[in-house]
């Protein structure tokens, strides 16, 4: 009897993710008993929150203001100082291999921490407040923008690049020529939807004391305040959306 291996690999494969996944759920000690028991108070959580309690609407809107200026801001730095260090990452463009292996690990290395610890870092560094989130998430971001970056950077159509060799032009004409141009509009759109992200990532900093609207989510959530929870929620929800579909626009028009 002939063996279909293909057929014995992927039942193998499989069984070792669903087992992987009830190890996970044991660990934490899910199941759905226990979900079950929690969804009536969802519901009454959900409830308390409505209707939103209107007099923090222009508070909560000013401090979602503030989260996107530190998800503007903290995007721009992370945009500026990826920039080189995609070009270094890149390994088809003539950078040394222990070049693009070191500037390989730094990404990876940034990409460890996740914006929440930096937060927590840079609240201790700085103090609470916005400049921490803005800290947070340029660091953060790095690490995403410059892979991402550079994987852009590898895939570049090799032709002009060759001509201009061909027709004598040296390497900073080369790359301002045939690399740059071509790498821009796409680095934009990879900027833009790392902005999407940011925003997220800074509504939630405030829970650390990073600034925005998580701040005022966090005193609410401690003293119970269930309106104000729910018209931050949705000011959250409307902003972030608003913003989703505007960058998704950007980033059809420029790639």
């Amino acid at each position: 009897m002939k063996i279909n291996w293909q057929l014995f690999r992927r039942i193998v494969n499989l069984a070792v993710i669903l087992g992987v996944i009830i190890w996970s759920m044991e660990g934490m000690n899910i199941n759905l008993e226990r979900i079950a028991r929690g969804i009536p108070s969802i519901g009454n959580i959900i409830k308390l929150m409505f209707p939103p309690d209107m007099d923090f609407f222009s508070r909560s809107l000013s401090a979602m203001m503030e989260s996107i200026q530190i998800a503007v801001i903290g995007t721009t730095i992370a945009a500026i100082l990826a920039f080189p260090i995609s070009f270094l990452s890149a390994a088809k463009i003539g950078v040394p291999f222990s070049v693009v292996f070191l500037a390989k690990q730094i990404l990876n290395a940034i990409r460890t921490f996740p914006e929440l610890i930096l937060g927590i870092f840079f609240v201790a560094s700085y103090g609470p407040g916005p400049l921490a989130g803005v800290m947070a998430i340029g660091i953060n971001s790095i690490g995403m923008l410059g892979k991402l970056n550079s994987e852009i950077v590898e895939t570049i159509d090799r032709g002009p690049i060759e001509a201009l060799e061909a027709s004598g032009s040296n390497r900073a004409e080369v790359f301002l020529y045939a690399i740059f141009p071509q790498v821009l509009p796409q680095f934009l759109a990879t900027a833009l939807y790392r902005f999407e992200l940011n925003l997220r990532a800074a509504t939630v900093l405030g829970l650390v004391g990073a600034g925005g609207i998580g701040v005022i989510l966090l005193q609410s959530l401690q003293f119970r305040r269930w309106p104000v929870v729910g018209m931050s929620l949705l000011i959250i929800i409307v902003v972030v959306t608003i913003i989703d579909y505007t960058s998704a626009y950007i980033r059809k028009r420029i790639t």
